[in-house]
């Protein structure tokens, strides 16, 4: 699965622009598998409502969604569909620039509609902490982000929040297999930006080779 958030056109965007080399390396690798993207600035991403929860990450049933204005009850089915398309790919590889030391928001908005109870998580015990349920075969993570500076390893912690968030919010739910592909030092030139993403583009092959794959899935 392939999942875009940037608004810019995939020749404008540096993380974009790597996304796509890396998925159609993957493919070159791996021509059973199919891709099916999805771009944040495109697609609805629905807000989340009170009125679409009985408790904690858990949609309400159909018998009360149907109590729901028409427009609500849509809105209920496109956050079931997207966490399900969630769930059947094995491979995710998604495309963010850094902003303000996070990422841009569709993304947030995103992951809040797949992170759902019975689904993706699931609460043993009442008040305890949610366990992921998405390390029922090999799933990876491949997080591509550009950003302007290149940002020494040491201030990464520090510096790079919505890198480290992603990376836990995907453990969170059960995908332990991550890898970083950073496009760093894009910079205020056509010439620093070419080379960032030459640079990103020498390092997809190595993390290609660490993918595990279990049979002919979404990716």
């Amino acid at each position: 699965m392939y999942i875009t958030v940037n608004s810019k056109p995939e020749n404008l965007s540096a993380c974009k622009t790597v996304g796509r080399a890396f998925v159609n390396n993957f493919i070159k690798k791996h021509p059973d598998f199919t891709i099916e993207e999805l771009d944040l600035y495109k697609a609805h991403i629905p807000r989340l409502e009170y009125q679409y929860f009985q408790r904690r990450n858990c949609i309400i049933d159909e018998e009360a969604r149907k109590k729901l204005p028409e427009k609500e009850q849509k809105e209920i089915q496109r956050i079931v569909k997207l966490c399900d398309q969630f769930i059947s790919a094995q491979v995710y590889v998604i495309a963010a620039p850094m902003w303000s030391l996070s990422f841009p928001a569709p993304l947030k908005e995103y992951i809040d509609c797949i992170i759902q109870e019975s689904k993706t998580i699931t609460f043993p015990e009442k008040g305890s902490k949610p366990e992921g349920l998405l390390n029922d075969k090999p799933r990876t993570v491949i997080y591509i982000q550009s950003s302007g500076a290149e940002i020494p390893w040491v201030m990464r912690p520090i510096l790079n929040r919505g890198l480290n968030y992603i990376e836990d919010i995907m453990k969170s739910m059960g995908i332990s297999n991550f890898e970083r592909l950073l496009v760093d030092g894009t910079g205020t030139t056509e010439i620093e930006r070419l080379e960032a993403i030459n640079k990103a583009k020498i390092k997809i092959d190595d993390i290609i080779e660490k993918i595990e794959l279990k049979e002919t899935m979404l990716v």
